[in-house]
């Protein structure tokens, strides 16, 4: 074996094993197979077989990520969830340990080192040692090589590739420490640095890798509600006291699409949205509390609200609203949608007469159930569409689907097709569309 390559590889070995902080990108699938490519090349057997299979298999984990490695870095660098990462968040950098931030700047100038240890150069290491007359196929040119998603001109995306690139032209990635720093207090890092929707399931937050696409501009109709909405939203974003707020209205009126909307037109400024089920509600307070000190700004969405009597989620969710002694979270709010104006259900039986001896105060339980909604600083309400509005839905919808047909031909079938379904609403107007653009699509 050539007695220089070993050496190289040895020294990235150690230069890997030294990281403090960042240690973490080696648990993820690529950098584990690197580790184990690495140790097959500094102790290869005498026909050099296992080296090829650890880049055969480092190779296909770049595959299966479609990452090259120095992307698969400097992704990792900006997502990381280690001590700095944290702590930077919520304290200035000059303000950190001294030893916290020496450690950063050490990592940096190590995560430089193995940038520079590029598909190619490793490839070629796997050839002198393995001895084959050819070098494997490296992956693609690591250094033009970045996420699709850059493309897409967001303010988070269009910092993270001013960053990249700054990182690229260094000499010593060590002196970009406080534009690091500076990213992170802006748009955090680890799990919602990578995801924008999650949900609650099992006790803990799980990310949603594909979130309804749904935009503002999709949705027609019910523009003050709306607009109330977007108001509060740009409130919550700036850092102002937000409101809590109830969307109660008719089924398929899109309160939950203007929700969803909410995230694709913000996620870029800090949003997140949490998918929070009716069931899970009475671990509300615990999911606030992990959100308090985070840089981003939350929507907890509650989906379709209603509660029975006695429901312990009922209480929960009194705590959030209404607070106790713990102050409030004011990165968080809670957007539900019901179609109930009263939340908590109400019977007739509940009513005190003056025959009633169970219960001395039951009007104020009853005053306690009816007024629970308005513990929500502000409610929006979606009325039924009537036939203009559904028909204006229809007609926007259409433009959206690309479907060119006449426009009084277009409204019969919509009315018609409102009649015989689910009656006039947004959810019915996109229904309708989606059947005549097939439909037109397979006639033609």
């Amino acid at each position: 074996m050539d007695a220089q390559t070993v050496a190289s590889v040895q020294f990235i070995q150690r230069q890997a094993a030294s990281l403090l902080l960042y240690q973490f990108l080696f648990e993820e699938e690529v950098g584990r197979r690197f580790v184990e490519l690495l140790q097959a090349l500094r102790h290869t057997d005498v026909d050099g077989l296992a080296c090829v299979q650890a880049y055969g298999r480092w190779f296909q984990s770049l595959a299966a990520s479609n990452q090259g490695w120095q992307e698969y870095l400097l992704m990792q660098l900006l997502k990381a969830d280690n001590p700095f990462s944290r702590r930077v968040q919520q304290t200035e950098l000059t303000e950190l340990p001294p030893a916290l931030v020496t450690a950063a700047r050490h990592d940096l100038r190590v995560l430089q080192t193995l940038y520079g240890c590029t598909s190619y150069r490793l490839s070629q290491w796997v050839q002198v040692i393995a001895q084959l007359p050819a070098a494997p196929v490296s992956w693609v040119d690591d250094l033009t090589c970045f996420s699709p998603a850059i493309a897409l001109h967001t303010d988070e995306t269009m910092q993270e590739q001013l960053l990249i690139t700054k990182l690229q032209t260094m000499d010593d990635w060590s002196d970009a420490l406080e534009d690091l720093a500076a990213y992170y207090q802006r748009f955090g890092t680890g799990f919602f640095a990578e995801y924008c929707a999650c949900r609650w399931q099992s006790g803990k937050l799980v990310g949603i890798a594909h979130p309804d696409p749904i935009r503002l501009t999709d949705l027609v109709g019910y523009e003050a509600a709306r607009e109330a909405l977007m108001k509060n939203t740009a409130f919550l974003l700036s850092g102002y006291p937000a409101l809590h707020v109830l969307l109660y209205g008719s089924r398929g009126s899109g309160k939950s699409s203007l929700v969803k909307a909410l995230l694709n037109e913000y996620s870029d400024l800090g949003l997140r949205l949490i998918e929070v089920a009716k069931s899970d509600l009475k671990e509300l307070p615990v999911i606030v509390e992990q959100l308090r000190n985070l840089p981003q700004k939350f929507i907890v969405f509650v989906d379709d609200l209603s509660f029975e009597e006695d429901d312990d989620a009922f209480k929960s969710l009194k705590v959030v609203l209404e607070g106790n002694l713990t102050a409030r979270a004011q990165n968080v709010v809670v957007y539900a949608t019901s179609n109930r104006r009263h939340l908590v259900r109400e019977f007739f039986g509940d009513r005190p007469r003056p025959k009633d001896s169970d219960e001395i105060h039951n009007w104020d339980t009853v005053q306690e159930k009816l007024s629970f909604s308005d513990r929500f600083g502000l409610t929006l309400t979606f009325e039924p569409a009537n036939q203009d509005v559904y028909l204006q839905m229809v007609r926007h919808l259409a433009v959206q689907a690309g479907i060119a047909i006449n426009r009084e031909e277009l409204e019969f079938q919509a009315l018609q097709w409102a009649t015989r379904h689910n009656g006039r609403s947004g959810r019915t107007a996109r229904q309708f569309i989606d059947f005549l653009q097939a439909d037109l699509a397979l006639s033609s």
